[in-house]
């Protein structure tokens, strides 16, 4: 399954993506909303791990633009905290986000949620793919948005 984390942090993508790569998944990474955004248009993830307080996009807003299109409104997006408040999970439920995890990440959750949204995974309207070039598929997994520029100042 392919699955993009997103997350302004690198210790926490560095996690994920050691924790899905063990089980067999593909990790795309993005490490602010709007990369994930360009991230999921681009290479169509199965599934989109999302945190909630990231720059230039918080996890709310791309959340309300890939439910606002047809092509992204059934892709499985689970919301990612490490500020957990009575009634998170609730609003980011409310919002469209299919779960939620609270960080520190524990690895049977990640699975859990991963196997029970992999049947929501559904399949993408082929009209909704874009027709990529080499290159395009080239920059799939790869961190856009330079690392080192995770709020998009340069550029």
């Amino acid at each position: 399954m392919n699955i993009l984390v997103a997350d302004d942090n690198a210790f926490s993508r560095e996690l994920m993506r050691e924790l899905l790569e063990a089980s067999g998944h593909v990790i795309l990474e993005a490490v602010n909303g709007r990369n994930a955004l360009d991230q999921i248009r681009r290479c169509r993830p199965d599934l989109v791990f999302l945190d909630l307080q990231m720059p230039l996009q918080d996890g709310f807003s791309v959340i309300r633009e890939l439910r606002d299109d047809s092509c992204f409104r059934n892709l499985p997006v689970v919301a990612v905290t490490a500020s957990a408040m009575i009634g998170d999970r609730e609003r980011a439920i409310a919002a469209g986000f299919n779960s939620y995890i609270a960080k520190p990440i524990d690895l049977c959750e990640v699975e859990a949620h991963v196997e029970s949204l992999a049947s929501h995974s559904l399949a993408t309207d082929n009209s909704c793919l874009p027709l990529m070039d080499r290159n395009s598929r080239e920059l799939c997994g790869s961190v856009q948005d330079s690392e080192n520029d995770p709020l998009g100042q340069h550029g």
